[in-house]
């Protein structure tokens, strides 16, 4: 399958999770315009160095994994830029770059998350899932109301809500996404937690 991509600095998409963004730069006001076409999703990963500290071609730069993007709402502007809101889909890996556009388009292959073996794991994932949201309630207490209102019940989910509510560098994201099973997801995450949020045991 091939898929364009929009990369971004400091940003990782994960499943689930909804985000604005502004499009303005040419190239991808025509990666806009093809998705709108066509209804196919387009790919978001990370852009690793920035080009003030890494002279190679963006292409050298960028994760090798990352998360399809859902096209949700479009809202032109006069000048020809773009608000639109995706919703991150399934995770996928970089085979290869494919030329032919002024954007990147690479071909891809589907990465879903790893089958855990243990008989065990669901009752585990439930309790690390309740951890993460007590650890996150601790490091949040002023938004105690809305976190409980808004966590997703599913573990998948619960994860990536909360790798947007940890202050989490762009490779600490890098890593929870990269995650083989949902197990070893919610463990990284709960590994990230700041210590003075941490559940006591």
């Amino acid at each position: 399958m091939v898929i364009p991509l929009f990369p971004l600095p400091q940003f990782v998409l994960f499943p689930g999770q909804v985000v604005p963004l502004y499009v303005f730069e040419e190239r991808y006001r025509s990666l806009l315009a093809r998705v709108q076409r066509s209804g196919e999703a387009f790919g978001m990963l990370q852009i690793l160095t920035p080009s003030t500290e890494d002279p190679r071609p963006l292409e050298s730069r960028l994760s090798a994994i990352g998360t399809l993007a859902h096209l949700r709402d479009v809202a032109p502007h006069e000048d020809g830029t773009s608000s639109i809101t995706v919703v991150g889909g399934e995770r996928f890996q970089i085979r290869e770059l494919v030329p032919g556009e002024e954007y990147l388009l690479a071909e891809i292959e589907l990465l879903p998350l790893e089958e855990d073996p243990s008989t065990q794991a669901p009752a585990i994932q439930r309790a690390l899932t309740n951890r993460l949201v007590t650890d996150l309630l601790r490091l949040h207490p002023a938004e105690r109301e809305a976190i409980v209102r808004h966590a997703p019940p599913e573990p998948l989910l619960l994860a990536s809500f909360a790798s947007v509510l940890l202050p989490l560098s762009g490779e600490e994201r890098q890593q929870v996404l990269e995650a083989a099973t949902l197990t070893d997801r919610l463990e990284t995450l709960i590994g990230l937690v700041p210590v003075e949020a941490r559940e006591l045991n």
